[in-house]
């Protein structure tokens, strides 16, 4: 469903009477959290929380927000929009919380808009990068993210793969998901700007278990760079099905598959190349690794390995302190003057400078992470590792 489908759901669940008088009160100083908790992409959920709870902890030691002590209210959606939306409600007109925070699932994201800028209360996306998140009309939008953007990730997976590519051909799997078939349009245009259409287009939905067919005809393309639009779990069957005709192309992924794909397909993730905003591993500058002994000491964590989309964290961590500010500059939990003042945060981050945040005068920019502090990270042997430091990054050179 569409996210004005589940607007219509949402507004024929009652949910009208329910605005006007929680709206009237005074906002909370907690943030919801609409996370997969449970399923397979759960660790989304779980990157979240290490980075918005530390976040809110260094926040709270300092006195808290207009003399409040934030707090972190988690809810589990399980990537299921239904759910998804209910959880803008609990938190909103329940929690009377200051914001929401998004969680991995884009189709979670997409579903959420709606009910999001009928009630109007921000939005912050920590993990999903579809592009209709952020880019649906809404005036105002409530939605906001300090994650990636699918439209400025297929720039970067094209430019990177196109840059592998000796044929110069690159095609694309994506998953049937609103997520996958809203980067599709994303990635085409792309290559278009660079004067290349795709090789070959194919598609899977969740749970497939063989996608042999989709990688012959890949291969029968010519295409010797791939690029895939796949949570771990079908990134998992992806290369399998490639190796199990042989087919050994570049593999460039959006971070759909940042989180297990070296646990579920062992050796054949090696090489895979992975777009992220951030990365833990490998050398830490001072301020990171003052950040991750933080979250290694509260959930009690060994090595940075352990931290699944680990971008997810330092995005969290990021917008955690993004909405502080936002608030501080409001002179209040208000949602409307909360978000007005989230144009005019400015703050060096973890991942990012942002200089502003967001720009009210350009639809683009309700996304804070611009294109230029996207990373290319490659699993090796188990690890998510910045290219950079890996053969795979002086095989390049």
């Amino acid at each position: 469903m569409t996210h004005l489908t589940w607007t219509k759901l949402f507004l024929a669940g009652g949910a009208v009477a329910l605005m006007a008088a929680p709206a009237m009160a005074e906002q909370q100083p907690c943030i919801g959290n609409s996370v997969a908790l449970t399923g397979p992409a759960s660790f989304g959920g779980t990157a979240v929380k290490y980075g918005a709870e530390v976040a809110i902890d260094e926040i709270n030691e300092a006195g808290g927000v207009l003399g409040k002590k934030l707090k972190l209210i988690q809810y589990d959606d399980a990537g299921a929009p239904p759910r998804g939306v209910d959880n803008v409600r609990r938190i909103a007109l329940s929690d009377k919380c200051v914001a929401i925070f998004g969680g991995y699932h884009s189709t979670v994201g997409l579903a959420q808009v709606g009910p999001v800028n009928e009630i109007g209360i921000p939005w912050i996306g920590t993990t999903g990068a579809g592009t209709k998140i952020t880019e649906n009309g809404g005036s105002p939008n409530y939605m906001f993210r300090v994650s990636a953007k699918d439209k400025w990730v297929a720039q970067f997976l094209a430019e990177q793969a196109l840059k592998a590519s000796k044929t110069g051909k690159v095609a694309i799997m994506y998953e049937n998901t609103g997520w996958g078939n809203g980067a599709l349009p994303d990635f085409k245009a792309a290559m278009e700007a660079k004067g290349k259409t795709v090789a070959a287009i194919e598609t899977f939905n969740w749970n497939d278990q063989d996608m042999t067919a989709q990688a012959i005809r890949i291969r029968d393309s010519g295409a010797d760079a791939v690029v895939t639009f796949a949570l771990d779990r079908e990134g998992n069957q992806i290369v399998r099905s490639f190796d199990k005709i042989g087919y050994k192309p570049a593999i460039f992924g959006a971070w759909g598959i940042a989180g297990n794909l070296g646990d579920l397909a062992g050796p054949l993730a090696n090489g895979v190349r992975v777009m992220q905003t951030f990365t833990w591993m490998g050398e830490m500058n001072p301020r990171t690794k003052a950040v991750w002994e933080k979250i290694q000491k509260k959930f009690k964590l060994k090595d940075p390995s352990e931290l699944k989309m680990g971008s997810a964290t330092a995005n969290s961590y990021d917008a955690v302190y993004i909405l502080a500010k936002a608030i501080e500059k409001a002179g209040s939990y208000d949602w409307k003057k909360v978000h007005d003042a989230l144009y005019t945060v400015k703050y060096d981050g973890l991942v990012a400078k942002y200089d502003p945040a967001f720009d009210a005068s350009n639809p683009e920019r309700q996304d804070a992470i611009l294109p230029q502090y996207y990373k290319l990270t490659v699993w090796s042997d188990g690890k998510l590792l910045p290219i950079e430091q890996t053969a795979y990054g002086k095989a390049s050179n």
